[in-house]
């Protein structure tokens, strides 16, 4: 990734998540609790794209499982934001802006009860029974309800965000010099011609010419005599 797309990226999931712990795990919601993780990653994925959304997901989702008051295995929600990450940058548009609320809000809603499920399922395998008890229903429902709530005030911002730090002037001054002499070498050394060299060519091209004109002339001349 850039180091641009890092630096932001980094500061946007460590402010989610001091949020998400100090601010709306405190709420005591029923059911699930809103994920402003979650969202952050979203945000960031449907513009940086899959292999970015990625890449952010697993950050975040390590952050969050090293981070307390965690109670699982370190690397699960690790793995739960990597495949939404990646999942979510598919749908990434061509030039990184959305036309509709419509596509960004379902995917909202599809992530938030993915990623449920998607936790709920590697807490069985590694023997966390939590979401049984607690009701893998409910927790459906209200994890998309508080996410599809939450979304229109933080995922547009995050996108804001991210295609600003993408539209960076000294990133785009660096590319044009770049290719200023990416052609300025390709003319002196890439085709093996300079342009006095060309210039030096094409004039002795026209001297050969006239000189052979001549000759045609003088030989037209005798042939009349």
């Amino acid at each position: 990734m850039r180091p641009n797309r890092i630096l932001l990226s980094s500061a946007l999931v460590v402010v989610a998540l001091v949020i998400q712990v100090s601010v709306l795990s405190r709420l005591h919601l029923p059911g699930a609790v809103p994920d402003l993780l979650l969202l952050t990653v979203l945000g960031l994925a449907m513009v940086y794209g899959h292999v970015g959304g990625a890449l952010v997901g697993f950050g975040a989702g390590l952050l969050a499982d090293i981070a307390p008051p965690a109670d699982h295995a370190a690397g699960r929600y690790a793995l739960v934001l990597c495949v939404i990450g990646y999942l979510a940058g598919l749908i990434k548009p061509e030039t990184g802006q959305v036309k509709s609320a419509t596509g960004p809000m379902a995917v909202v809603v599809a992530a938030a009860i993915g990623s449920t499920l998607l936790y709920a399922g590697v807490g069985a395998l590694v023997g966390d029974t939590a979401a049984r008890h607690v009701g893998l229903g409910g927790l459906l429902q209200t994890a998309a309800v508080y996410d599809l709530l939450l979304a229109p005030f933080v995922v547009p911002g995050i996108m804001w965000l991210a295609r600003r730090a993408e539209n960076d002037p000294l990133a785009d001054s660096g590319s044009a010099a770049k290719k200023t002499d990416i052609s300025s070498g390709w003319l002196s050394s890439g085709t093996g011609l300079s342009i006095g060299g060309r210039r030096g060519a094409l004039g002795s091209l026209k001297a050969k010419a006239r000189t052979r004109t001549t000759r045609v002339g003088r030989i037209k001349g005798v042939k009349r005599l």
